[in-house]
């Protein structure tokens, strides 16, 4: 077995799965990310997101595939662009279609978490400055009442946000993502705006349930930051890169209160803004000179991420000791094109759940299918199920049925490790 053992998953944990709409749809050319991705430098492949997976038109394939996979919990996305096509007119046909999709997961047995907003801004939205105009804590407000008016009869699970550390720091630091801005000074503008958009959208959906149950939180993307060797310059360099990328979205987001450089005070007065606390995590970032350096000697995905799986029992202890709530792994995944890994990778970070009795209650791997992944378009593959991307077709890999055979078997047994690992 190599050093694989056997084991069961807590009687708390359940796992799923989780894709964003933009990445699966298709079809789709009002959104920011289609047209970023119409200049070809600015996708490695290429690709366009008109094309991903079709599942605006294949979700009930994709549901089904997803059932016989005994996956029962589902995170995914409504993409925005579809439902306001255009400021203030919505769209109730778009809107009837996710509804339509959701009672598919319901008849399935599939609980779904909604991401309201997963990078893709509408094209009106994001040429009048998106999260960088004040004016858009309002116009989120609006959009999220909507979705909550049509949905709140169908789903009790949201996430506000998906990861507004990597939104402002490849759209406004590196530029690398739309809308390819390089203001520091502007990061922070639009990470103070999708800030209170959350604050709101929080307190909104709550009040919108009243004494229904509704739980509601933001995903963000987690790293640990570890300095290359015992430098204490490096030391203090992966602290600030830490703080400055995810401790500060984490604190205002969680608690209400905006610090240095996002403000100085509590605007919609004292916390907790958040009912669980959603963790996307894929890797370790080694610092030095404030870059991110490889490690030598170390296990790494194909886009050269570091594998590091104890990083998970990290992040887990360090925000459930700050926040004291239930600790949702809204993504973990990695990019593995021949399957080598994958199954590996799932066993090591579940089972440092398992090992350190982290407080996790959800685990949603990164992603159910092959998609669009954003700025490597349809060059790296992290799904559990392969799409040929000409063809549509849709495969299940063998980690996809390692991942299947641990949900049904509730752990991991000596015939899978033989078998799978």
């Amino acid at each position: 077995m190599d050093g694989y053992v056997p084991f069961d998953l807590p009687e708390s944990l359940r796992l799923g799965c989780a894709t964003a709409s933009a990445q699966i749809e298709g079809n789709e050319t009002n959104h920011s990310w289609y047209e970023w991705s119409q200049v070809r430098e600015h996708i490695a492949d290429g690709a366009s997101s008109a094309r991903a997976n079709q599942h605006w038109d294949k979700y009930e394939e994709d549901l089904k595939l997803m059932s016989e996979m005994c996956i029962r919990e589902y995170r995914f996305g409504i993409e925005w662009s579809r439902i306001e096509p255009e400021n203030g007119v919505f769209d109730d046909k778009a809107m009837d279609h996710y509804r339509e999709e959701i009672k598919t997961m319901l008849r399935y047995g599939i609980r779904p978490l909604v991401t309201l907003h997963h990078f893709s801004n509408p094209l009106w939205f994001e040429g009048m400055g998106a999260f960088l105009n004040p004016a858009s804590v309002e116009i989120f407000r609006r959009y999220t009442a909507y979705v909550i008016e049509h949905l709140r009869d169908l789903c009790s699970e949201y996430v506000t946000i998906n990861e507004p550390n990597v939104y402002f720091t490849n759209g406004y630091v590196y530029g690398t993502w739309p809308p390819g801005k390089k203001s520091v000074f502007k990061a922070f503008r639009v990470l103070r705006n999708m800030t209170l958009c959350h604050l709101h959208a929080y307190r909104d959906i709550h009040a919108a349930y009243g004494s229904d149950p509704v739980k509601v939180g933001f995903a963000g993307h987690y790293r640990v930051f570890s300095p290359m060797g015992k430098n204490p310059v490096y030391a203090l360099e992966a602290k600030v890169m830490k703080y400055l990328f995810q401790d500060l979205m984490t604190s205002a987001m969680s608690t209400g209160r905006l610090s240095f450089p996002l403000g100085f005070s509590s605007p919609l007065g004292k916390g907790p803004f958040l009912d669980f606390i959603g963790i996307n995590y894929y890797t370790r970032s080694t610092v030095k000179h404030f870059h991110e350096t490889r490690r030598p000697g170390r296990p790494e995905n194909d886009l050269g991420w570091e594998i590091y799986p104890q990083g998970l029992t990290e992040l887990v202890r360090e925000l459930y000791s700050r926040y004291r709530a239930p600790v949702w792994i809204t993504e973990n995944g990695t990019c593995d094109k021949e399957d080598r890994f994958r199954a590996s990778y799932i066993y090591n970070h579940i089972k440092e759940i398992k090992d350190n009795d982290l407080p996790v209650e959800r685990y949603y791997h990164w992603t159910f299918i092959d998609n669009f992944e954003w700025a490597e378009g349809e060059s790296a593959p992290f799904g559990l199920v392969r799409c040929n991307f000409e063809t549509q077709e849709r495969t299940i890999r063998k980690s996809g049925r390692f991942y299947s055979e641990m949900i049904e078997c509730k752990g991991v047994t000596p015939g899978m490790i033989d078998e799978y690992l």
